[in-house]
């Protein structure tokens, strides 16, 4: 039997995890707006799911950060300043280039070649679905990030995307292909396990991303 005030289940856990999961799309994709109110009990009948889930669910993502309260205890979407947007930035302008370059030996044809794909069809596109560009930046920077094989870094890098990512899809106004020149020479640098190309070409690519939100605000 379900028990609503604890997750006793492997059942259970693995609802709470899919619920995460589901939510935090919500989030990264603006679904669920920097400031929008959380209600529980809203959410729960939304996704068919019972309280114990959601609220594991939002218990998780208010301990990374991602929810807040307010001074009357009063549940929301975390709204990501640009101080917020440019000190996430900088975390990533510190970390990103050396996991490229960390990344470089290790990378995998199979995934190069699945990842250049998915640029190729961007880059031919004259209007791109944006959740197929922001599915590419996902798997491009996920894939770096793993393959640095420093998790302490990966996971550093995982968090501070999720504030810029959060930012980012908040921007009126965005480039229509983001990121595929400087997007393409990452690609290029790691094919060619050249450390120090794929340093240059994630740190540009950086510099070009904050160039452009700051050009946009």
């Amino acid at each position: 039997m379900q028990m609503d005030d604890g997750l006793n289940e492997v059942g259970d856990s693995s609802l709470a995890d899919e619920t995460y999961r589901s939510l935090l799309a919500d989030i990264l994709s603006a679904r669920l707006a920097g400031g929008s109110v959380v209600q529980q009990r809203r959410l729960a009948t939304k996704h068919a799911v019972s309280r114990s889930p959601m609220r594991h669910a939002l218990g998780r993502l208010e301990g990374e950060g991602l929810l807040v309260r307010n001074e009357k205890g009063v549940l929301s979407v975390r709204v990501i300043s640009l101080k917020d947007y440019l000190d996430s930035l900088t975390m990533r302008m510190l970390l990103e280039p050396t996991a490229a370059a960390l990344a470089s030996p290790h990378v995998s044809r199979l995934e190069l070649d699945s990842l250049t794909r998915m640029l190729d069809e961007i880059e031919a596109d004259p209007e791109p679905d944006p959740e197929v560009v922001w599915a590419f930046d996902d798997a491009l920077h996920n894939y770096i990030a793993s393959e640095s094989r420093n998790p302490f870094m990966a996971t550093t890098i995982g968090e501070m995307r999720r504030y810029t990512t959060i930012f980012e899809r908040q921007l009126p106004v965005v480039r229509a292909k983001p990121g595929v020149r400087e997007h393409r020479a990452i690609l290029l640098a790691l094919a060619a396990n050249d450390a120090e190309a794929a340093r240059r070409a994630m740190t540009d690519h950086l510099e070009v991303v904050r160039q452009g939100v700051l050009a946009n605000y």
